[in-house]
């Protein structure tokens, strides 16, 4: 969908979240807590958009709930598994740091 395509690129990490979702908030939080300011998207507070990005992000991610998915750089990265494994593996820094999200 062309929709989550513009809005995933409009900075460096871009969240698509529930606003019911724990998982969503840990990962929000960790990014916050690496100084990254994300664009975060809650799909169950767009009416008019929420349910069809819903859909686009299953296709992508092969999954439901779709949230969080994360974009870095314009790439869909994953989920929180992915996400949590790149951070323990030390390599969500080197890719922040690429994309520009963050500059130490």
């Amino acid at each position: 969908m062309e929709r989550v395509a513009k809005l995933s690129t409009e900075k460096a990490v871009v969240i698509f979240t529930a606003s019911n979702c724990p998982m969503c908030h840990t990962v929000v939080s960790l990014f916050s807590d690496l100084g990254v300011g994300a664009a975060v998207h809650e799909l169950d507070r767009d009416p008019l958009h929420g349910r069809d990005m819903e859909r686009d992000l299953a296709r992508r991610l092969g999954r439901s709930p779709p949230v969080p998915a994360v974009f870095i750089a314009g790439k869909l990265v994953g989920s929180t598994d992915r996400i949590m494994s790149l951070h323990l593996a030390g390599k969500l820094v080197p890719m922040l740091k690429a994309a520009g999200a963050i500059w130490l």
